[in-house]
């Protein structure tokens, strides 16, 4: 019953959490949407209402252009009037005569302008404050001052002109920029100076009707109460260090220079408010963004507006965004009464269909859970045409399945089970060591035999990496490694490892990948073979070689001497008896001492070759230093040497031994030679960088069953030969790690070749022979 109430209130709570996030997505995106179209309703109105006032405003100007034109002429008579009055010399015309003209004329006052060096000021004038104004940085203004005195007429395209006579209307005073004013400025050029008459706007009629739009501002915030503010901007002077928070400054204080030309500025952000102008003047498009303002949440609106003069300005627009909040939030409390509503009506129609919906879910989870424990042999009972009669077939069609899989799985284990352990006997029971690793070195498995053989078991080693191999063989043993992870096979190859107590161990190592299903390496596997027996059984092999070899050498050594030593006693015997010393005997006796000499000299070699110091050297110059130390003897007897050596062929070598072992192949070439020839000599680099010697001779050759004899101790065809000299040769190139090749045919020559390991390449610079 528990479970039953569970999922009841599970599926429940999970319908009503779903319809609870759908009904909450519906209420975010009305909200959004509302303020979206709130805003831009908002929007709309305020531009709207710009343009309305932005016709006003050209309305009102173009009343206004015609009252300045007007003025205008009426300053323009009173500056004549004035002329036709005033003496033409400056100096002669008192302030008197200016403030009787001023009421004459009906005028506010007078003012007389000179012209200086660099400067037009204002000389004399019935307005004490006028005295001494400075017009050069006016801008248009100094230039139309400068044309009246130039040419007295004006031709700049602002102000309103006459004959002799320019005004630019009504602006606010330099000399008190409390009050706006508008200017006359005339020069008949008859004069030193310019007449300016002006007129206060207080004593024109209608004025602030035509010329102040507070009043338009104040009808649209009586209509509409949200408008919180109305000003008109100047894109040029807005936002300039010298403006104040309110809109006001010091030093842009003209109308055509003012940064707020009309209705105030109100909720500010000069820095904000300064990059929505500029957008809205370079987008031509209206600017819309909502800020805080001491606390007071407003939507500003910065709409650009261009007169009919092509002039562009900016009308700003604040209004309350309670007004959007106040709806918004109407409209959020209705969704979510009728949201909580429909959430009740859901939760319960929701339970009512958990608890149709679970009880033929508890049948199947019953059933599931005797498979669980194991049983196999009973159906699943549930008459249905819906998809849970679909799964309760399903899941019978499962149980046989698994029945069959099981004991399929349990034979298979078995099977498994009894291969493991065989193999594990087979491994155990080898006499190779075997040890397993990861990829990381770490040991997971070895066998009886490494435990023996290493003497570290199983327990202490697994887990671990093994330390058994030199320091002098690791970098060798990570070259392998790496060929094996690139695919390759490594052959076994017979090396030494360390046991655990430090003693050294000859083995035989062949080390294998071990590959997952898929091919990964996931380990390696290393047989180790001790073949420390073999090695001793072959090091008495090599000592026995080599008692056997020097028992030969002894015999050999023994009947060579023997015979001179035989000559010897019987010419000693000889002049015993007769008691004569015989000079011919004397001779032969020394000849056969200097023959036991040499064998002893050549036997001593070869039983302890001489210590040489191996130095670079290269084997042109040792052979050219040979066939110098020949070449007299070669010529005596017809022999001619041929060298073809231009390769520079560096070795590593003993000098005087190389030169031992040319000597002897040279003298035995020349001794083959009785009539004479050639003995060619060539030197050259293999790719395999090795120096190839090659001596061929065309001498009498040696019959193809000497051969195999040649190098043997006391082995020689020649009547004064040991027979050691061939030998001794190849001992040195030995030494050398070089081989010795002998090739003849009988009747035509012999060639021997020596190839010794060389150090230059053959691809590399070569140098001349004065460099090496």
């Amino acid at each position: 019953m528990s479970w039953r109430l569970s999922i009841k209130i599970k599926l429940s709570l999970m319908m009503s959490f779903s319809l609870f996030i759908i009904l909450g997505l519906n209420i975010a995106l009305s909200y959004y949407t509302t303020q979206e179209n709130l805003q831009q309703d908002s929007e709309k109105r305020t531009v709207s209402a710009a343009k309305q006032i932005a016709l006003a405003m050209e309305q009102n100007q173009d009343n206004a252009e015609v009252i300045k034109k007007q003025i205008s002429k009426n300053l323009w008579l009173s500056a004549k009037f004035a002329a036709n009055m005033l003496d033409p010399d400056i100096n002669k015309v008192t302030t008197e005569q200016l403030e009787e003209l001023s009421e004459q004329t009906g005028v506010t006052d007078i003012s007389l302008m000179i012209q200086t060096d660099d400067d037009i000021i204002v000389s004399k004038s019935s307005d004490p404050n006028e005295i001494g104004l400075s017009t050069r940085k006016m801008t248009f203004w100094y230039q139309a001052f400068t044309q009246l005195f130039e040419n007295h007429q004006v031709n700049i395209p602002q102000g309103i002109t006459f004959e002799n006579f320019w005004s630019n209307g009504f602006e606010y005073a330099t000399s008190d920029p409390e009050n706006i004013n508008i200017w006359g400025y005339y020069h008949d050029g008859k004069r030193n100076y310019i007449i300016n008459p002006f007129m206060n706007a207080d004593q024109i009629e209608d004025y602030v009707l035509f010329f102040n739009p507070e009043g338009i501002i104040k009808k649209f915030q009586d209509v509409n109460p949200s408008i919180l503010s109305i000003a008109g901007i100047n894109p040029i002077t807005f936002g300039q260090p010298s403006m104040s928070q309110d809109g006001t400054d010091e030093l842009n204080f003209k109308f055509v220079t003012k940064p707020v030309f009309f209705g105030t500025y109100r909720y500010g952000d000069i820095e904000a408010d300064k990059a929505a102008v500029n957008k809205a003047i370079e987008t031509g498009n209206n600017v819309s963004y909502t800020a805080v303002v001491d606390g007071k949440k407003v939507l500003k609106n910065m709409i650009p507006i261009m007169n009919t003069t092509g002039r562009s300005y900016v009308i700003s627009i604040v209004t309350d965004y309670r007004e959007i909040e106040s709806v918004i939030s109407e409209q959020l409390i209705s969704h979510i009464a009728v949201s909580l509503v429909l959430l009740e009506i859901v939760i319960f129609g929701s339970y009512v269909f958990a608890s149709a919906y679970t009880k033929p879910i508890q049948t199947v989870l019953s059933k599931v859970n005797e498979v669980g424990d194991g049983h196999f042999k009973y159906d699943l009972k549930l008459k249905r045409n819906d998809e849970l009669g679909q799964l309760s077939n399903g899941i019978n069609a499962m149980i046989r399945n698994l029945g069959h899989y099981t004991n399929r799985l349990k034979q298979m284990y078995e099977e498994n089970r009894a291969v493991k352990e065989h193999l594990e006997s087979v491994i155990n029971q080898t006499a190779d060591a075997i040890h397993i690793t990861d990829e990381r070195g770490n040991i997971i498995q070895v066998n009886r035999a490494f435990e023996q053989l290493y003497g570290w078991s199983g327990k202490e080693i697994i887990g671990n990496p093994l330390s058994n191999i030199p320091e002098e063989l690791m970098e060798e043993e990570c070259e392998q490694r790496k060929k094996l992870q690139s695919g390759q096979t490594i052959p076994s190859n017979e090396s030494y490892r360390f046991a655990k107590d430090g003693s050294r161990v000859e083995v035989s190592v062949s080390t294998a990948p071990v590959r997952d299903d898929e091919g990964e390496i996931t380990g390696f596997i290393s047989i180790s073979r001790d073949i420390t027996a073999r090695k001793r059984m072959e090091e008495l092999l090599r000592r026995s070689e080599k008692l056997t070899t020097v028992g030969q050498l002894a015999a050999g050594v023994a009947h060579e001497i023997r015979n001179p030593l035989t000559t010897l006693r019987g010419f000693i015997q000889l002049q015993q008896q007769t008691q004569k010393m015989n000079p011919r005997h004397i001779d032969l006796m020394l000849s056969e001492l200097d023959r036991i000499n040499l064998i002893v000299g050549e036997f001593l070699i070869l039983a302890k070759p001489q210590a040489a110091n191996f130095t670079p050297k290269d084997i042109r110059f040792i052979m050219g230093d040979v066939i110098s130390l020949l070449d007299n003897q070669a010529h005596m007897l017809g022999i001619e040497f041929v060298l073809d050596a231009d390769i520079p062929t560096i070795v590593h070598c003993g000098e005087n031994q190389l030169k031992q072992v040319f000597i002897n192949l040279l003298k035995n070439s020349m001794e083959a030679m009785p009539d004479g020839g050639k003995i060619e000599i060539q030197i050259l680099l293999t790719s395999d960088h090795h120096a190839e010697i090659v001596i061929r001779d065309e001498g009498e050759g040696v019959p193809e069953d000497l051969l195999p004899k040649l190098g043997e101790p006391f082995f020689t065809s020649k009547e004064s030969g040991t027979g050691l000299g061939l030998m001794v040769s190849q001992r040195l190139i030995q030494a050398h790690k070089g081989t010795f090749e002998i090739e003849s045919e009988y009747g035509k020559g012999t060639t021997v070749t020596i190839v010794m390991p060389a150090l230059n390449k053959r691809n590399s610079n070569e140098n001349s022979k004065d460099e090496q």
